[in-house]
Parts: structure tokens; C-alpha cells; sequence
């Protein structure tokens, strides 16, 4: 356990500075929770964002996207954090109405853990989707070896880990493996949880660092995580297919390219299933924080002021990070829509 442990830790270390910062006597607390996907960014957001507000303390729990929308739901915290975004049916359950900000944006990368330690595995179009749906089941499959000549693959099966909880991580990779696959679709579907096929070659762990945990411990094991975490543990990740036939790796403008093609509907919520651009990373999506429309004034200056700061000096953490930063475009629908936060 001593991945999960670091794991923790690093979080531990990076919630504690953000506590530590904000002095005892701060006049506005804000309580957030939601979201593990964005959880190492926002927590950097957060401790730099008190150092500069002493009067403001920002408190975040990542305890997955379903649990943060229910948080919102039932008014037990400030503001929340989903991949998943929301959908209309439950942002019209929010009393006095919800604001839906995407505030970064990041890459679900399938990270792997095999003999030899060996790189930059090509993942076809047609096998990642197999393989998380049960259908293709050992390494040394003929798809998997014709597709990476240069790796020794082993004899053995392949381990899924997955999302144990309600996860907008969740979401956005079934929804990118049933735009690509309809087998997928049909037979696991989409949502923040599906129906995993039932064998003992399918664990769950819960959040974003403990899949990676669980990853980095078990050999012969696939699992998606965002790319950030994988950065962090220094993970190796698969090269996918995309639609335009490249084997793309996450990172640099990879992201960007995807979510060039995102089309916004009036709740800014925008998905990029299956990005078309030849230099497109597949599975790209963005990350939204959820707030109330009418709350107590002063808790919404500080919370407008927050967002602010995320999308100016926020985002130029987003790339070390791994995470994409926000094209101008949406920067500026963002800082508009936040005015409804009062």
C-alpha cells in the first residue's frame, strides 16, 4: 500500500497548506465538494488563493462528482465540483437555481502496469473499448500485438480497475467508449455508474488516486485516470487511436485541439465525445464547479472572486499540472456567467 499511502499524503499535504493558510479569524469559509478529477489542481487554487485572501478560507473535499452534486442538491455545502456536469433534471432540483462553470479541463488516460515496464503501448480504436467492456481479455491478444511491434507483450490477462463511486471520471469515459463502440454502449452503457461485467478480472477502487494506487500495484492491469494523477506517480499511459486514425498521446495541445470543438448550450455544459481533428486527444472533457444563484452576498463575492482567480493566475498552473487550460473563448463566457452568482 505504500502508492496509496504516498497518494494520500500528497492530498493530505496539499488540503493542509490550503487550511493552514487562511487564518482562524477569517471572515468568509466556503465549503466545496465534488469532483477527485480536478481535486491536485483546485487544491493549488485553493492555498494560493488564501494566501493572497486572508479573510477568505476555501474548504474542498474530493469525494467523486455524484457525491458533490448531491452535497449541492441538498444545500450542505457553498458550492460543488462534477465532471459530469449536471443534467437539467438535477440542476432544476437546486433551490434558487444553479450556475455551471467549467473552470479547467483535463485528459482520461488509460494508464497500464506491465512486465518489462515497457512504453508508449498503441491502444486501436477498436481494442480499448473491447477491453473495458470485457470482450478482449489477455495482453497478447492479435489486435494488441500487431499494433505495437515492438513490445514483448506477456501471456497473461488483463485487470480493469474502475471507478468504485459515483464519478463524473466515470461518465466521460463511458461516454467516449460508447460514441466509438456501440457494443460498448449496448452492453455496459454510460453514466457516473454502469454496469461493469461481472468477473473477477474487473475491480473497483474508489476516486482518481485510488484507481491509480491500484493500478501501480497490480500487474497486468489497465485503468483510466486523468492524466494528471499519472503525471504525478509517473504512470505509463497508452497511446490511443483517435478518430482521424492518429495514436495520440495526452498532453501539450493534444487537449486543446479536442476541446476546440466544443459547442456550448446555455447551462455552459459542452461534451467533445469523440473529437474529429487529426492531432485530437480522444477522451478530453471539462471539469465544471456548480454554485448557487442566490446565497448570502458576502459568501458570493468571495466565491466570484475565487472563480476569478482561477481563470486568471489559476490557469497557468493548468499545463505542469496536466490539466488543459481554457481557451480565451470560454474564459470570457465564464467570467460573464459568474455575475449570476449572488
Amino acid at each position: 500500500m505504500k502508492i496509496a499511502n504516498g497518494l494520500a499524503a500528497i492530498a493530505l499535504s496539499i488540503g493542509l497548506c490550503a487550511h493552514a493558510s487562511a487564518p482562524a479569524h477569517a471572515d468568509v469559509r466556503a465549503i466545496g465538494s465534488g469532483a477527485s478529477f480536478p481535486f491536485p489542481i483546485y487544491s493549488a487554487w485553493f492555498k494560493d488563493f488564501s494566501k493572497q485572501h486572508d479573510d477568505i478560507t476555501i474548504d474542498y473535499q474530493a469525494k467523486g462528482s455524484g457525491a458533490g452534486i448531491q452535497d449541492f442538491i441538498n444545500r450542505t455545502v457553498d458550492f460543488a465540483a462534477s465532471d459530469a456536469a449536471m443534467t437539467q433534471e438535477e440542476i432544476d432540483k437546486v433551490k434558487g437555481g444553479a450556475v455551471l462553470l467549467p473552470m479547467t479541463a483535463g485528459e482520461i488516460v488509460l494508464a497500464y502496469n506491465l512486465p518489462g515496464d515497457p512504453k508508449n503501448l498503441k491502444l486501436p480504436r477498436d481494442v480499448y473499448p473491447a477491453i473495458f467492456s470485457g470482450k478482449i481479455t489477455r495482453w497478447n491478444d492479435p489486435k494488441i500485438v500487431e499494433a505495437n511491434p515492438g513490445i514483448k507483450l506477456p501471456d497473461m490477462p488483463i485487470t480493469v480497475v474502475r471507478r468504485s463511486d459515483s464519478s463524473g471520471t466515470n461518465f466521460v469515459f463511458t461516454q467516449h467508449l460508447a460514441a466509438v463502440s456501440p457494443e460498448f454502449k449496448e452492453k455496459v452503457g454510460v453514466g457516473t455508474t454502469v454496469q461493469w461485467p461481472a468477473s473477477d478480472k474487473f475491480i473497483a477502487a474508489p476516486k482518481n488516486d485510488g484507481v491509480t494506487a491500484t493500478i501501480k500495484q497490480t500487474p497486468g492491469s489497465i485503468g483510466y485516470i486523468e492524466y494528471g494523477y499519472a503525471k504525478l506517480t509517473k504512470a505509463n499511459t497508452a497511446l490511443l487511436q483517435n478518430k482521424a486514425g492518429q495514436y495520440v498521446e495526452a498532453g501539450g495541445d493534444a487537449g486543446a485541439a479536442a476541446l476546440s470543438e466544443a459547442d456550448f448550450d446555455k447551462n455552459l455544459i459542452a461534451w467533445v465525445k469523440d473529437p474529429t481533428g487529426e492531432n485530437a486527444y480522444p477522451i478530453t472533457t471539462f471539469t465544471w464547479m456548480l454554485f448557487y444563484k442566490d446565497q448570502d452576498d458576502q459568501k458570493a463575492a468571495a466565491l466570484r472572486e475565487m472563480v476569478e482567480y482561477g481563470l486568471t493566475e489559476g490557469q497557468k498552473l493548468a499545463d505542469k499540472m496536466g490539466y488543459v487550460p481554457l481557451p480565451e473563448n470560454v474564459v470570457a463566457k465564464v467570467r460573464e456567467a459568474k455575475q449570476e452568482i449572488q
